[in-house]
């Protein structure tokens, strides 16, 4: 059965390379469906093509890899079984007690101080970002987490920014149990988008739209006064705009390196030994991600604190970005790929497809015609 899945997943991995080349390029006794498999032996710059397109696959950043199964045996499925009972039987009820009475204490404490402090905005802030990263760390709790940190804690000053790689919304539950961040991040519905206006504000986060251009306008400008105050948390910025699968990393926007700070990289890496932390938004809601490391025996991760960079003379911001993102890169474990994250959410035109697809194809029948 796991042979027969891993085949299955190689099979819907295989491009299908008549899309890349034009129709008048092909043989007329060419099979109707032309994969990878049946041009191999063709060329060496034909295999060396094809190989990149398998490489460098937009939709693998964005794929959740499945284990392979590991208990469909004599010997195994009891114990698997025995697991599930704990898991689901046990640990999911005590975790989500643990949780619930976390929210409770949370909320007797923050609105009292939030609506009767008013008239004492700092010691109201100091208090809201001890109980802030009190929830962060009921959270973190509530799913076994077993985080190491390396490195020196983030420390409130101005002119600088933190930014890390992004695997899931749990990434700022995590290093927000630490050091309270106010983070850049999109507007959620439900009760995400609830806590993100009533409590997560508190600690200076900024929400954007990602659709609304007048938005974006709006967030740069929030972003340039925020790290221009000495009083205000340190600023957290996830320069991917989106979660990738913790084993790739996606090309950087250039907004948080064009704040003229110091820019503090941040890596994170998942193991992956007991559950896959990367949450698919367009799959699985918040919750429903939640109730999954939740039903997990724990969530294994280590974050790096990396040392401090500016820009260089003479450097652009989307080279320094580029720059930073070696670093996380190096550090996490994690492979480079020139793509734009926006492209998840916003799919290039038929047009603009089918326009690459044909310079790639000439590309490659030049190169083969020289050979």
């Amino acid at each position: 059965m796991a042979s027969s899945s891993v085949a299955a997943d190689m099979e819907l991995d295989r491009p299908n390379l008549e899309d890349y080349l034009p129709p008048d390029s092909l043989p007329q006794e060419a099979p109707r469906n032309l994969h990878l498999r049946d041009l191999l032996d063709i060329s060496p710059v034909l295999t060396e093509a094809a190989g990149a397109i398998v490489d460098d696959s937009f939709t693998r950043c964005f794929k959740s890899n499945s284990p392979e199964p590991w208990n469909w045996n004599i010997y195994l499925f009891p114990l698997w079984c025995l697991g599930v009972v704990i898991r689901y039987g046990i640990l999911f009820p005590l975790r989500s007690l643990t949780l619930a009475i976390g929210w409770l204490a949370f909320f007797a404490a923050f609105f009292p101080v939030h609506f009767l402090l008013k008239g004492q905005d700092k010691l109201r802030s100091k208090i809201e970002r001890k109980l802030v990263e009190m929830m962060c760390s009921v959270f973190v709790a509530s799913w076994t987490g077993v985080i190491k940190y390396h490195g020196p804690r983030p420390s409130t000053r101005p002119h600088q920014v933190f930014v890390a790689n992004h695997t899931s919304m749990i990434d700022f539950i995590i290093l927000e149990q630490m050091t309270a961040f106010a983070v850049i991040m999109q507007k959620h519905p439900g009760w995400v988008g609830f806590i993100q206006k009533t409590i997560l504000e508190s600690v200076g986060c900024i929400w954007f739209n990602r659709n609304d251009l007048r938005d974006r306008e709006v967030t740069a400008r929030k972003l340039r006064d925020h790290v221009q105050q000495p009083d205000n948390n340190p600023l957290l910025i996830f320069p991917e705009g989106t979660c990738v699968n913790n084993q790739y990393t996606v090309m950087f926007k250039k907004g948080a390196f064009e704040l003229g700070c110091a820019v503090c990289p941040i890596a994170i890496k998942y193991n992956k030994i007991f559950v896959d932390a990367f949450w698919n938004s367009k799959k699985q809601s918040f919750t429903m991600h939640l109730v999954r490391l939740m039903t997990s025996w724990a969530v294994v991760c280590d974050v790096w604190y990396l040392t401090p960079q500016y820009l260089r003379e003479g450097e652009t911001s989307i080279a320094f970005a580029e720059r930073v993102r070696e670093m996380i890169a190096a550090r996490a474990g994690l492979k480079k790929v020139p793509w734009d994250g926006y492209l998840k959410h916003n799919r290039p035109s038929p047009k603009h497809t089918e326009e690459k697809q044909r310079i790639f194809a000439e590309s490659v029948l030049m190169r083969l015609e020289e050979k």
